[in-house]
């Protein structure tokens, strides 16, 4: 009995201790400073010219909650959090009820946020699941609660939340979905807007539509389970034939999404940035964004990819002088696929990897006219190891090609020999200078791609060819202010000159090989289809693997980097292997319609010479020479015919021809 009576007073003490220390708290948060009701999602986005581009909640149309219908409200309620009204914020049964079902499934696919707790989340700039961010919005959520009433939490959190497709808050949802106000939104119509917000790319009922029903069959479900409505309200909402309207300027753009992802990634990495919008009252962004690059971009994937394919795409247009992203696709349609390809995947880049290489053979006293043996070849590596690299086509020369020849052809021998003749840190050390910064691995086939890196990377690196030596960082955001135009962060855009620019300049002129038709000999330049097609002069290289298709190219204005593949690493039909190429030099021939030429390529530097050679050995010209090119070098190093072909020096033992 005694034991009983202990018990019983621990537990009141504990208990007293409880309410006290809640009571302490809830006096605590009672005097702090409110949050403001209207700063989730409060962002604007402005494009390199200053003009807004993208608006979050700020940009909605703000409604009295009794000017929103009463369907929407319950809908969301009872789908969200049907307990709203009872709590404090928090809603402990049902903590406790999807702590159980999760430990019984092994997952975590049960939540339990109130509507008041996603409110709170969204006042963050990003979703982090450590314990110091979940700590955070518990605490707005008890400022929000201590600070204001049920209606007027309810009233914020349906003005701000993403109903998808950049549609922020109810108001702007319902005339962009329906055509309609919110307060005239029908059953039906309220029923399938309150299952967006959830997963706004996964029910949008433009572009999962039976997703989307199957969620709105849902709520209709609860409200039916919590008497709101009847089961014949319940099948007439069901039924009932909607009419999506779908109509916004923005829409038309809808890869501008994939460009936002970049902003906020990239905002999440600035020190300076508080991590939520109360403390600043909005954001305003400032981006390295142009509409019409983007545009041109968005429209040479949508006509060169088909519609009906499971084929995927990234590409990034990119001032090189400063490495401000201009343009940026993540994926063929963002509506079908949300995930940032751009941002999060990194592929093999094939031969897009062999200008480092040549950059760094040029550095070691290479020169366009060097040459290496065309031919098949078996290399014997370390403990009895060999390699066996082929050519696209199985096509070789079976004689001495420059250089330049290699690049025309992406010839593979070449690019392993020289690899090898140099030592293979010769080729990471120019990509690490550039700015490559995932792992590259020292073997053999390095400078054929068969490491993976990501598009952005690889742009920033060929930034430094197309700036002449200078490396560049990739980013997205000029400069930050809150929303009263306090300026918050401003890009320093220093630059470091990391490669020579005369070796530089004689590099692009070489990449230019890729679609000239004075390499036409017994193999093709890789691009020569573009021959006909390109008004302007680029550097120009492209990479191909079984999975992965790439074309990077530019001029001292513009940079375009393009990747077409499979997701799941299916392997590339012929047919495939075309896109690429198509969107590449669309889109930098449109951007450039307006500059001429020459005002697009590199001034030759005081110290290299052109001089005529025979294009494909690299050799000066003869009595007997058919076929002449302008190549340049350093002076000094112009061929002559007595030079050595690098893989006939006794010597050098780089490989073993095979018979």
């Amino acid at each position: 009995m005694r034991l009983i009576k202990k018990m019983i007073r621990i537990f009141f003490f504990f208990l007293l201790i409880l309410i006290l220390s809640f009571g302490g708290i809830y006096l605590y948060v009672k005097f702090s400073p409110s949050v403001p009701i209207n700063s989730a999602n409060n962002i604007t986005l402005y494009d390199t010219s200053g003009n807004e581009f993208f608006k979050g909640s700020g940009g909605m149309e703000w409604v009295e909650l009794n000017d929103i219908s009463e369907n929407l409200i319950l809908s969301t309620i009872y789908c969200e959090d049907k307990n709203f009204y009872k709590h404090f914020g928090f809603d402990f049964l049902r903590i406790i009820k999807a702590l159980i079902t999760n430990f019984q499934n092994k997952n975590w696919d049960q939540g339990a946020s109130t509507i008041t707790q996603q409110y709170a989340k969204n006042l963050f700039l990003d979703f982090d699941k450590t314990w110091k961010r979940k700590w955070d919005e518990a605490w707005y959520t008890l400022r929000l609660e201590a600070h204001y009433s049920k209606n007027e939490i309810l009233e914020g959190y349906l003005n701000t939340i993403n109903y998808g497709h950049g549609m922020y808050g109810i108001e702007n949802a319902s005339k962009f979905y329906f055509g309609k106000k919110a307060k005239d939104l029908s059953l039906a119509e309220a029923s399938l807007l309150a299952g967006i917000p959830k997963a706004p790319s996964n029910y949008s009922p433009i572009t999962h539509f039976e997703a989307a029903k199957k969620r709105q069959n849902m709520i209709l479900n609860l409200l039916v389970q919590n008497g709101i409505i009847t089961e014949k309200e319940k099948e007439d909402a069901y039924q009932e034939k909607l009419v999506i309207v779908g109509d916004s300027e923005k829409e038309s753009l809808s890869s501008i999404y994939y460009y936002l992802d970049a902003v906020i990634d990239e905002l999440k990495s600035i020190e300076k940035i508080p991590n939520n919008y109360s403390d600043v009252d909005g954001l305003k962004i400032y981006t390295t964004f142009d509409y019409n690059a983007q545009k041109v971009l968005e429209e040479n994937v949508k006509n060169n990819l088909p519609s009906d394919t499971s084929l995927e795409v990234s590409s990034v247009v990119m001032n090189p002088n400063d490495g401000g992203v201009i343009a940026l696709v993540g994926g063929k349609d963002y509506n079908v696929s949300s995930y940032n390809r751009a941002l999060s995947s990194s592929r093999q880049v094939g031969s897009t990897m062999k200008p480092y290489l040549y950059y760094a053979a040029l550095e070691n006293g290479f020169t366009a006219s060097s040459s290496f043996t065309s031919q098949a070849t078996t290399f014997f590596l370390d403990k009895d190891k060999t390699y066996s690299p082929v050519n696209y086509n199985d096509k070789y020369g079976d004689k001495p090609i420059s250089m330049a020849t290699a690049i025309a052809y992406s010839d593979n021998i070449y690019a392993v020999k020289t690899h090898l003749f140099l030592g293979e840190d010769a080729l990471i050390n120019v990509a690490r200078r550039v700015g490559i910064t995932e792992k590259l691995e020292k073997i053999p086939s390095l400078p054929l791609g068969t490491n993976e890196i990501n598009i952005l990377q690889m742009a920033q690196g060929y930034s430094a060819f197309a700036n002449l030596g200078y490396k560049v960082e990739a980013h997205f955001i000029r400069k930050v202010e809150d929303g009263h135009g306090n300026l918050l962060y401003e890009r320093n855009d220093e630059k470091n000159l990391v490669l020579n620019p005369s070796l530089v300049f004689i590099l692009n002129n070489l990449l230019t090989a890729t679609y000239d038709s004075s390499y036409i000999d017994y193999n093709y330049p890789t691009g020569i289809g573009l021959a006909a097609k390109l008004k302007h002069t680029y550097g120009l290289k492209s990479g191909t693997t079984s999975t992965d298709n790439w074309n990077i190219g530019f001029n001292k204005n513009v940079l375009c980097a393009v990747w077409i593949g499979y997701d799941d690493n299916t392997e590339l039909t012929t047919n495939d292997y075309k896109y690429s190429q198509n969107i590449w030099y669309q889109t930098v021939e449109k951007l450039e319609k307006d500059v001429s030429s020459e005002d697009g390529w590199y001034e030759k530097p005081n110290n290299v010479v052109g001089m005529l050679v025979e294009p494909i050995s690299g050799k000066p010209l003869s009595d007997t020479t058919k076929n002449t090119k302008l190549v340049y070098f350093l002076k000094g190093t112009e061929p002559k015919e007595t030079d050595p072909t690098f893989d006939e020096i006794e010597s050098t033992s780089i490989g073993q021809t095979m018979a």
